[in-house]
């Protein structure tokens, strides 16, 4: 029994019994109709943030116009591209290191060194390297990326139970069999967590990305709306921004449910 559990709150509001998901949107709206009585009444100036019934009209402007997908195709194909070259790359080191000693004396130190390095702060560097275009967008989010699949996929390779890899080999599973069928299974639940992340991260080094010289994509549209004092526009990009961050968590989500439901704690699910 938790704290709240025993304290008892009431579930209901004048009479009226709440379901605990309803609950919870209780706040949000409310700040919603804050928000919006705030805009309305001048509170709340547009050029310091639209008022959100502002904001849902922009955005079906912007998709009316086709704008808005067409910018949001760019920065998907950014996001993905940059996604899949991180992700080969970590699962690669991480397979590498996690698989042997001498992989890990030769790969770990380095790649502990680089991931302290602030990744937004190499977008200069990446500049001077990659000039403008289309290549440091990706390369800055390939780099971010890469690190967490490396760090939770190493981590569950090593922590994969010692018992389990004796029980394959005494039924005479050897060398990459071995690999295939018991170790990368049981690291696994970590490698999906570290997309988990990955995702996160991406998401989050695109809005930074987007900033270097972009004619296309959301960063494209914020910096626009910025020098126009237009915060209706920054608004929807962030919203999408959040939804783009909350799809790739359920996507990740609904992987695990399938490669994973082997185990325990997925087959109620």
């Amino acid at each position: 029994m938790t704290l709240v559990d025993a304290i008892r709150f009431p579930g209901t509001y004048s009479g009226v019994r709440w379901s605990r998901f309803g609950r919870r949107w209780v706040s949000p709206l409310l700040l919603l109709a804050l928000w919006e009585l705030g805009g309305r009444t001048g509170v709340i100036p547009a050029r310091v943030l639209a008022a959100p019934s502002a904001v849902a009209a922009t955005f079906w402007g912007m998709v009316a116009s086709g704008e808005l997908p067409s910018n949001l195709g760019v920065s998907f194909l950014r996001v993905a591209a940059g996604l899949a070259i991180g992700v080969a790359i970590g699962t690669a080191l991480a397979l590498t290191a996690g698989l042997s000693r001498l992989g890990e004396d030769a790969i770990d130190p380095p790649v502990q060194m680089l991931r302290t390095l602030p990744v937004l702060a190499l977008s200069p560097l990446f500049i001077v390297w990659f000039g403008i275009d289309e290549t440091p967008k990706i390369a800055l989010i390939a780099l971010a990326v890469t690190f967490p699949i490396y760090l939770n996929l190493f981590s569950g390779i090593r922590s994969v139970d010692p018992k389990l890899i004796e029980a394959a080999r005494s039924f005479g599973v050897r060398g990459f069999d071995l690999i295939r069928q018991v170790i990368l299974p049981g690291a696994l639940p970590s490698f999906l967590l570290g997309l988990r992340f990955a995702l996160a991260v991406a998401v989050l080094v695109l809005v930074v990305a987007e900033q270097i010289n972009a004619q296309a994509g959301l960063g494209y549209l914020i910096n626009n709306a910025r020098d126009f004092l237009r915060t209706d526009i920054i608004v929807v990009c962030l919203v999408i921004y959040a939804l783009l961050g909350l799809g790739a968590d359920g996507l990740v989500r609904a992987i695990e449910r399938r490669a994973l439901a082997w185990r325990p704690s997925f087959l109620k699910a």
